[in-house]
């Protein structure tokens, strides 16, 4: 028995999500606790050449709306990359999250064999549920495991069980 597209992307993307929230929901009231600028947070970074905590948000959600629209052969909604506060990325969270409920299981039947160009310049084409299994959700959860790690070595109380959901 196979597992439907469905299955494989939308709730899984949800669940990531649902875990980035909950780490501005601690790291806010870490920051307020402590008395940290909450853009101290936003801006911190693991190594100088990675991206800061706000661009791992920002590529966690355009890895699952991309994705999507990849799948679907759809347009995924634009979003500026502008985010530097706790309220920006929850804003986009919650942007990102509507446009995925927008997906019913239909809407992404059959998608398993559609033809996917990899982005960047790498030509590499896959198969809709190899895209997903072996670019897509290693991606995703790439961004949503730095964020964690990014929070987690600014001192913020966040956990496994945070991660997990």
């Amino acid at each position: 028995m196979s597992i439907s597209m469905y299955r494989l992307t939308v709730p899984m993307f949800q669940r990531g999500l649902a875990s980035l929230k909950t780490y501005l929901d601690k790291a806010e009231a870490y920051a307020k606790e402590k008395n940290i600028d909450p853009a101290i947070l936003a801006a911190a970074r693991l190594a100088p050449d990675m991206l800061p905590l706000s661009g791992q948000y920002q590529r966690a959600s355009d890895t699952a709306k991309f994705a999507l629209a990849r799948l679907t052969a759809t347009d995924a909604p634009k979003f500026e990359d502008s985010e530097t506060t706790f309220d920006d990325l929850r804003e986009r969270l919650a942007k990102t999250d509507a446009y995925l409920a927008d997906f019913s299981a239909e809407a992404l039947e059959g998608t398993e064999t559609r033809q996917i160009t990899l982005p960047g310049k790498s030509g590499i084409v896959l198969p809709g549920d190899e895209y997903i299994a072996t670019f897509a959700l290693p991606n995703f959860y790439f961004h949503v495991a730095t964020a964690h790690a990014i929070l987690r070595s600014q001192g913020a109380p966040i956990g496994k069980r945070d991660y997990l959901g």
